[in-house]
């Protein structure tokens, strides 16, 4: 695997969580109800997991529903220092 490391001010991290947030939204709830629409859950739940990891990193608290996806070690590892 290929660690990328890019930097961001607090700002345009927020607001690139925000785009994210939209995106994961659309294809959740707008884009599954479009006629030959193929769902990749898996995909899904690495974008959440991304956006936990972002907000957790501007320094916004995760909402609780979101809680209830599997976190991956980096989130886990920033929640718990």
């Amino acid at each position: 695997m290929i660690l990328i490391t890019l930097k961001f001010t607090a700002t345009e991290l927020q607001i690139l969580t925000a785009l994210a947030e939209g995106q994961l939204f659309r294809k959740e709830f707008i884009d599954s109800k479009l006629p030959g629409f193929r769902s990749n859950a898996a995909e899904l739940n690495v974008g959440k997991q991304l956006v936990q990891r972002m907000r957790l990193a501007a320094g916004r608290p995760v909402a609780r529903q979101e809680t209830v996806v599997a976190a991956s070690s980096h989130a886990a590892e920033r929640q718990n220092p």
